[in-house]
């Protein structure tokens, strides 16, 4: 049994709401909750419109719940303000997306450079940690070039690297492997299993695919805002 110390993410009766183009509130998610524990590799996953993005968005402090109360590290960051907001994201997770975000003119030593920029480090501190993590996934040769020089594989190792830099103990993955065919994707996920297990790093996956999240320890599985599944990774995806 888990330590109440050991919690990172505390989602409590969370709820969201959109306004919409006539008039009123669509709500997209339904009483949400469900915690993660340090060392974890958990998947959220559910079909497009299920809401998982949005909850995804509540986690990384890039948006706020409608209602209910969500504690980061033991703090209620619920209502935080924007700036505030800003500050927990870059002092507390590392983001991996989709589609890289990787500034195409910058070369892949300054992409990872990047997010270090806001930690008050000097220029010799921050190369010196951008080096060190593109050196832990294995593009300790390439930090010169710029990304479209790179294949899609070792662009999502530039932005893993990058999210590394910080020192995060949690990271948010947004369909990780989206943007790169089976092959590159494998490679992906097998590298965040080995950060999860070597490092301790704590990571939470987006994913609608059941055989993207069968790489994490536990599945949270969403359909129509509301959570129908939430434990050990299923044999299969028939019931969820």
């Amino acid at each position: 049994m888990k330590k109440k110390a050991d919690k990172i993410v505390s989602l409590k009766n969370i709820n969201k709401s959109f306004p919409v183009e006539l008039g009123g509130e669509q709500q997209v998610l339904f009483n949400i909750n469900f915690d993660v524990y340090t060392g974890e590799f958990v998947a959220i996953m559910g079909p497009s419109g299920s809401g998982k993005s949005t909850c995804m968005n509540i986690i990384g402090a890039l948006d706020t719940p409608t209602s209910g109360t969500y504690e980061l590290y033991g703090r209620d960051v619920t209502n935080l303000t924007a700036d505030e907001l800003a500050t927990v994201r870059n002092e507390h997770i590392g983001f991996v997306f989709q589609q890289f975000n990787l500034l195409a003119k910058r070369s892949v030593l300054d992409n990872v450079m990047l997010p270090l920029m806001y930690q008050g480090l000097s220029i010799s501190e921050r190369e010196a940690r951008a080096r060190e993590m593109l050196k832990r996934v294995g593009l300790e040769n390439f930090e010169s070039y710029l990304p479209t020089q790179l294949s899609g594989g070792m662009k999502q190792r530039v932005a893993i690297a990058r999210a590394l830099a910080g020192n995060p103990k949690l990271i948010l993955a947004d369909e990780p492997t989206g943007a790169l065919d089976s092959k590159m994707g494998n490679e992906i996920l097998k590298f965040f299993k080995q950060l999860n297990k070597e490092m301790g790093i704590t990571i939470i996956m987006i994913t609608h695919e059941f055989d993207i999240a069968k790489y994490a320890d536990r599945l949270i599985h969403i359909r129509d805002g509301k959570i129908n599944y939430n434990g050990a990774i299923p044999r299969n995806d028939r019931n969820l």
